[in-house]
């Protein structure tokens, strides 16, 4: 159906389409567009958008917005490995086996009832997920995080109830569609079916964490243990490698369509402290749909007013319409900007960053950026080992950057936490086989590269800086970067990139504090 009550910005892109929507916490409407093909927006209005990072953390600031959530079903990851996948050839595979380009059965609807059809396996995704174990009248099991989404009589509906009512979740009312575990197999343009067998006896949550698996296939869905499945949608491949979604991925963005409106109420607030505030540390607040929602120029205003110092990592050329804005405000508060550069090659940027900005179009950024009279820090992340790491591809990338005027350079290896590690070691064995037993080497133990990695890097790495004047304006030795410190590990963050505490002589007539990172 056609948006009703659009404003004239949207009438004037044209077309658009509402969808039926879950149950999002505050969500207005679920919304697709030609402008984005292939990608949902679930506009949301959100009770709070300036969020406190957790106690502890080794993140070095306090405060982060984030207008834009990547994916709202990012890192659900759902069924226990063991778990069977009909195949397009009737037999059954354990999900953990399963890899892209499988054959699986999935459904499509056609009229008003759901076929069964043959499939492709787009994506394999793996984490670590509390446990919930699913019984069915006629024996069927299934072990699930809260987040899966099977399919009942009445719908798609999760295993559990984790937003206090606000979604649709299983109970021993349901029935779920499917031939049961048992039963023989389902077959091509037949009609999904269900029965009394397969009604949902009890739900329970086994109280451990354990691995689980999902695929991304054609059709949305699968058929697991017997019964429809819905697929998760994943982006942890995006949020590691600065990738946008893959060929094939249904990329769902949740836009706070607020966050202006609820940033400057909240630190409006009496006893807000004007503490920095951080943009850009979960998810791109200049993605491309910043260009359809305008959200970070209220933002910035709202910081701004307010006397808050912020700063804003990107990797989007979008910030250069905010240029002007964010020159004023550097007036006020203290601001600091950050851009992140990943992959220098333009063949390997577009094999693995397709939907993102060139390095050559991030580098005009930071000229922009500087020629505007702001800081600009960069950091080189993820440096890829065998592919970004050599002497001379790194010697090449510094020197671009200092000759932009970026103010500050970190240089981070890759992470590979789960998500991104599936995804990454997929894309090695199909284009560049010759560098797995590397990657077995350097990430067999965890997310992180092992000592000896981390200290060849910055032997490498720290006279290139010195070369390129850059040996002053980075964050920290990089052999001081520990492997449990996360993206922004302390004292790495480069300069620019963090708003510095001005004198006191320059501080607000009323007093008050310009709290700083650095």
């Amino acid at each position: 159906m056609r948006w009703d009550g659009l404003t004239g910005d949207e009438d004037a892109e044209g077309q658009g389409e509402l969808l039926a929507t879950g149950s999002i916490p505050g969500l207005v409407r679920s919304v697709t567009t030609p402008e984005f093909a292939g990608m949902t927006f679930h506009e949301v209005r959100a009770r709070s958008v300036l969020n406190a990072v957790p106690a502890g953390s080794a993140m070095p600031f306090r405060w982060t917005v984030n207008p834009y959530r990547g994916c709202s079903h990012a890192c659900v990851y759902c069924l226990g490995g063991d778990t069977l996948v009909l195949m397009a050839d009737g037999s059954q595979r354990p999900i953990a086996d399963l890899r892209p380009g499988d054959q699986v059965v999935g459904t499509e609807r056609r009229s008003t009832y759901r076929h069964y059809v043959s499939t492709e396996v787009l994506a394999h995704w793996s984490t670590v997920k509390p446990a919930h174990r699913v019984r069915l009248q006629d024996g069927t099991e299934l072990v699930a995080s809260g987040d899966h989404r099977f399919l009942t009589g009445r719908g798609w509906k999760h295993v559990a109830d984790a937003h206090r009512g606000q979604r649709p979740h299983l109970t021993t009312n349901d029935e779920l569609l499917g031939r049961g575990s048992g039963a023989a197999c389902a077959v091509a343009g037949t009609p999904v079916t269900g029965g009394a067998h397969l009604r949902v006896t009890s739900v329970e949550a086994l109280g451990v964490e354990i691995p689980m698996y999902d695929i991304t296939t054609g059709t949305g869905d699968f058929v697991a243990n017997g019964v429809v499945s819905h697929n998760c949608y994943a982006r942890g491949s995006h949020a590691w490698l600065d990738l946008d979604t893959g060929a094939g991925f249904d990329s769902e963005v949740v836009v706070k369509v607020n966050a202006a409106e609820r940033v400057a109420a909240e630190v409006s607030r009496p006893a807000w402290g004007r503490e920095h505030v951080a943009l850009g540390t979960n998810t791109d607040p200049y993605q491309r749909a910043e260009g359809r929602y305008r959200l970070m120029p209220g933002i910035i205003e709202a910081l701004r007013g307010s006397g808050t110092p912020f700063s804003v990592l990107t990797k989007g050329t979008l910030l250069r319409r905010d240029l002007p804005l964010l020159t004023a405000a550097s007036r006020d508060v203290p601001i600091g900007l950050g851009v992140s550069v990943a992959v220098w090659d333009d063949a390997l940027h577009r094999a693995i960053e397709p939907g993102a900005p060139s390095a050559r179009a991030r580098l005009d950024l930071v000229r922009a950026v500087r020629e505007a009279g702001l800081p600009c820090g960069v950091f080189m992340a993820p440096v890829l080992p065998g592919l970004t790491d050599s002497a001379e591809q790194l010697d090449a990338a510094l020197a671009a950057l200092a000759g932009a005027g970026a103010t500050g350079v970190t240089v981070l290896p890759l992470h590979l936490r789960p998500g991104a590690r599936e995804w990454w070691l997929t894309w090695l064995a199909r284009e560049r086989p010759d560098l797995l037993p590397l990657y077995r080497e350097l990430y067999g133990r965890g997310a992180y590269v092992p000592r000896a990695y981390r200290d060849a890097l910055a032997a490498r790495v720290t006279p290139l800086l010195e070369r390129h004047g850059l040996a002053g304006r980075r964050g920290g030795e990089q052999r001081g970067v520990r492997p449990d410190e996360g993206d922004f590990p302390t004292g790495s963050l480069p300069d620019g990139t963090a708003p510095r505490a001005r004198p006191a002589s320059a501080r607000p007539e009323d007093g008050t504090a310009q709290l700083s990172l650095l």
